[in-house]
């Protein structure tokens, strides 16, 4: 069946600055290349740019989605938090939050990324495909029910989460976050309830500052349905995996759900400016193959790949384009820095100690 890639050019005109020489940006100003800081559109651009390029759009069944509306932004979102973001938009912009600034035309942008994801899940829970990609932006793991935070204006995966609720009565459903920094707004959003397993795979007191997050299982009926599994700094490829198999796909397994979503950061990769891990392409492939083989076992396939950060322009496409070939049976592109990357993983004893550290991780949990 084919993979669905999610993804709309208007997503790429999100920005974090404020205006494009003396014209402010919004309407059919397109933001400049110097008005984002470190979240700029082109890693994501880029990645469209190597799909296409490469033949795999050929493969995938690439489309935009309807934008998500108020009442389903309501079902994660209060309505003083989206009245005020609405009118903070229309106003040319602003902060909405810590590390949350945006420009005019941002509320209706995060809508269109919130409907993304929405149309990612929609695909697989209606057995159009097995798995499906939104390549949203803005991100949406940071995000806590009335707040923004760290470039995440709106709670894109429950949003996408409780509109399925709704269509389809899902009563299970597990969330995978491996981007770098931890997923505090999904977690925070559903961290007393039992019907969304919440798993972080981060850096260890990345972003949040200072978070760590292991002895944080969840709250009354949800206790015991949120993990997070903080690594330390300068984990490569052989920690990740064994993370998987150690901790990730056991708490899959045995929460056993009717739908697994990946929140797909790529900013562990080895040249993130904004993280310190030591990822490259082929260990997305594995880590997609591992969730995709767990997906068959668990829930006949339904898998819904949701983009988070990743902030390496050069690089990330490659780190995304491995995804998309993984969920479609491709092979297209030969990573160009994969040898490099290689040759730049930890040293034996820097592997054991990072095995030892999730040994350990795994007791607590």
């Amino acid at each position: 069946m084919t993979t669905y890639l999610y993804t709309d050019e208007k997503t790429f005109w999100h920005s974090t600055g404020v205006q494009a020489l003396f014209m402010p940006i919004g309407g059919w100003v397109e933001p400049p290349s110097g008005s984002y800081g470190a979240d700029t559109p082109a890693s994501k651009r880029r990645l469209v740019n190597l799909v296409n390029a490469s033949g795999l759009n050929q493969t995938l069944k690439v489309s935009s989605a309807a934008a998500a509306s108020r009442e389903q932004l309501l079902a994660v979102h209060p309505a003083k938090y989206i009245d005020e973001f609405k009118a903070l938009s229309d106003a040319g912009g602003g902060e909405l939050g810590l590390f949350a600034p945006f420009s005019a035309g941002g509320f209706e942008i995060a809508a269109l990324s919130a409907g993304l994801a929405i149309a990612a899940v929609d695909t697989v829970m209606a057995a159009k495909a097995k798995n499906s990609y939104a390549l949203c932006r803005p991100a949406g793991h940071h995000c806590l029910a009335e707040s923004a935070m760290g470039f995440c204006l709106l709670a894109n995966i429950p949003i996408a989460i409780e509109a399925a609720k709704q269509r389809y009565g899902l009563k299970r459903v597990a969330v995978l976050d491996w981007d770098v920094h931890h997923g505090n707004g999904t977690q925070a959003i559903f961290y007393d309830r039992s019907d969304v397993l919440t798993v972080s795979l981060h850096q260890d007191r990345c972003f949040p500052p200072g978070y760590s997050g292991a002895e944080d299982r969840g709250e009354g009926e949800g206790l015991g349905y949120n993990l997070n599994i903080p690594l330390p700094a300068g984990c490569g490829h052989e920690a990740y995996l064994y993370a998987m198999d150690k901790v990730v796909l056991p708490a899959l397994h045995d929460y056993d759900p009717e739908l697994i979503i990946v929140a797909s950061g790529l900013d562990a990769n080895a040249v993130d400016p904004l993280a310190r891990q030591l990822l490259h392409s082929d260990s997305y492939r594995a880590m997609t193959a591992k969730v995709m083989a767990a997906a068959e076992q668990l829930c006949d396939g339904r898998l819904a790949v949701i983009h988070e950060g990743g902030y390496a322009e050069a690089y990330v496409p490659f780190c995304g384009q491995a995804i998309l070939e993984t969920l479609s049976g491709e092979r297209l592109v030969e990573d160009p820095e994969l040898e490099f990357f290689t040759l730049q993983q930890p040293c034996q004893k820097q592997v054991d100690f990072q095995k030892r550290w999730i040994d350990e991780l795994s007791l607590q949990l």
